[in-house]
């Protein structure tokens, strides 16, 4: 029987994997998935303290961690897929082979991590996709980015439908603007612009986006599958200002 501080922390004994996580969203969510009481496994392309190196878009490298954590603890309970890249150019000059790139990180990746982790989640589990507000709306020059998160969208539902009788629970979080690396340079120089226009007032931080992570991988939301979760401080609530 666990101790009764175990019962406070929602993933007490769960077994997680975090791609990405070698800084911003990716680095928190381990943090707080391990504040939870969870093992986690962080994963990245890029170098990071305790990260295990991954490249989301080998099939052969997927199989190699999900056995080697299968090995250690004989399943996997909850997979984020949050390791993501952009491109930024107009569409009638986006080089094909960015377009392809991003694509690859951001949809397939995902999609080689779904098929790699289902065979080891025997009592069911959670699956969470890290899209994004231009999963839902564009905006000029990401026409890489914004393809593949309305296709991961699309993903997490049809994955959500076919995963669902096994008891694997599979959902997308929206992040709006939040302070990483990715975005940073906008952030450094707009931000109290940016925080104006937003309901809460402020910028998100990683940590906005790791407690949903958490949420939608714990018992909490047993009954909750195939939705977008957006977590933007109120951005998307607005009707865009044209006058």
């Amino acid at each position: 029987m666990g101790s009764s501080a175990d019962a406070l922390r929602r993933m007490a004994g769960k077994v997680v994997i975090v791609t990405g996580a070698a800084r911003g969203q990716g680095a928190a969510e381990v943090e707080r998935f391990a504040a939870e009481g969870a093992t986690v496994i962080g994963t990245d392309v890029l170098d990071g303290d305790g990260v295990v190196a991954h490249d989301v878009t080998s099939e052969q490298r997927w199989r190699e961690i999900v056995d080697d954590i299968v090995d250690e603890h004989g399943r996997i309970d909850v997979l984020v897929n949050n390791a993501g890249i952009h491109a930024s150019a107009p569409v009638a000059r986006m080089p094909i082979v960015d377009f392809r790139r991003v694509v690859d990180v951001n949809l397939i990746g995902p999609l080689l991590g779904i098929q790699a982790v289902v065979p080891h989640m025997p009592r069911g589990g959670s699956i969470i996709n890290v899209s994004s507000l231009n999963g839902v709306g564009g905006m000029a020059n990401t026409s890489a980015y914004t393809a593949s998160k309305f296709a991961l969208r699309g993903l997490t539902k049809a994955a959500a439908l076919d995963l669902g009788p096994q008891g694997i629970r599979v959902n997308a979080i929206l992040p709006g603007v939040i302070r990483t690396p990715m975005v940073a340079y906008v952030v450094d120089e707009r931000e109290a612009q940016l925080a104006a226009g937003l309901a809460m007032r402020r910028i998100g931080e990683p940590m906005d986006i790791a407690a949903a992570a958490v949420f939608l991988a714990s018992d909490d939301s047993a009954w909750i599958t195939g939705i977008d979760l957006t977590v933007d401080g109120g951005l998307s609530a607005q009707v865009p200002r044209l006058i």
